[in-house]
C-alpha cells in the first residue's frame, strides 16, 4: 500500500479515504463512545498528515461527537495541504434498512441526519461531498451539480456484501452519466468483524461513465491513481447540454401527472 507521502510524490493532489476510515466498532455503541469533535485528537492527526505530506484529503464517514451523549454525526471532512478544515458534510440519508439475506442496520439509533448539501472547491476541481447510502438518493447529486456546480462527486462508503454485489457499480455509474461529473468512490472492505462485511470495489469513474480507476482485487487494501481532466467534464457537457434541457425542480410540482 501506497503512504500518503508516496502518493503526494506519484502527482496525486487528493487523496480519498473510504467511509469509517479511522474506525469500525464490533459492538452496537462503540462508534459513539469514540466519537470525538472536529477540533479533538483524531481529526488532528489527519490534518498533520495533510500538512506533512502536502495533499488533500477527503476523509469520508468520521465519527463526530453529536449534539448528545447516544448520537454522533457520519461526516465527510475536506482537508487540505496546509492541515486546515475545508469543509464538512454530516451525512444525510441514514442506512435504515433491512438487507436481504442479512442483517438489520438501524444507523438512525446512534447518528443524527446532517440537513446541509455541501461542495467545495479543491485543486482538482469543485467537489460535492456524500456518503455511502446518500448514493441511493439522485436528488442530492442533482443539488451538487446543477446547484453548487460540482464537477467532482465524492461517495466514500462501506457498502454492504448483499448491496454491494447487487447495486454499487451500477449506481455510481449512474450518478457520474446523469450528472456529467467523474465520480470518485474508496470502499472498505472485507470482514471487519462477526458482524460486519464491506463489499469493497473502489472505483473512479469519468462523466462519459467510464471505469478510469479500479483496484484489481476489490478486496484489496490499496491505492488507485488516476488524472481528473476538467475538459472531459466541459466537452461532455457542451455535447449534451442536459443543464439547459432538464426543467427546474419547480416544474415537477406544478406538472400534471
Amino acid at each position: 500500500m501506497l503512504s500518503s507521502c508516496q502518493t503526494a510524490s506519484a502527482g496525486a493532489k487528493l487523496l480519498c479515504f473510504p467511509e469509517a476510515f479511522s474506525f469500525i466498532g464490533a459492538k452496537d455503541g462503540d462508534s459513539v463512545r469514540i466519537a470525538q469533535p472536529l477540533d479533538g485528537p483524531i481529526m488532528d492527526q489527519y490534518c498533520s498528515l495533510a500538512r506533512e505530506s502536502s495533499i488533500w484529503l477527503s476523509l469520508g464517514g468520521f465519527q463526530e461527537k453529536g449534539s448528545d451523549p447516544q448520537h454522533l454525526f457520519n461526516t465527510h471532512v475536506v482537508v487540505d495541504d496546509t492541515g486546515k478544515i475545508r469543509s464538512t458534510y454530516r451525512k444525510i440519508h441514514l442506512f435504515d434498512v433491512d438487507v436481504p439475506g442479512g442483517r438489520v442496520y438501524k444507523e438512525s439509533s446512534f447518528t443524527e441526519s446532517g440537513k446541509d448539501v455541501v461542495a467545495v472547491d479543491s485543486p482538482i476541481g469543485r467537489l460535492g461531498l456524500s456518503v455511502c447510502y446518500d448514493l441511493r438518493f439522485p436528488e442530492i447529486y442533482q443539488l451538487l451539480r446543477f446547484q453548487h456546480g460540482a464537477q467532482i462527486l465524492l461517495v466514500p462508503a462501506a457498502f454492504t456484501k448483499v448491496t454491494g454485489e447487487a447495486h454499487w457499480e451500477i449506481l455510481l455509474r449512474a450518478r457520474a452519466i446523469e450528472n456529467q461529473c467523474y465520480v470518485i468512490a474508496s470502499a472498505q472492505a472485507g470482514i471487519h468483524n462477526d458482524k460486519r462485511e464491506s463489499y469493497g470495489d473502489t472505483l473512479i469513474i469519468d462523466p462519459w461513465g467510464t471505469i478510469v480507476g479500479r483496484l484489481p482485487d476489490r478486496l484489496a487494501t490499496g491505492i488507485v491513481v488516476a488524472d481528473i481532466d476538467l475538459s472531459l467534464v466541459d466537452s461532455v457537457r457542451e455535447k449534451m447540454p442536459v443543464a439547459k434541457q432538464r426543467k427546474p425542480f419547480d416544474f415537477w410540482r406544478a406538472a400534471s401527472l
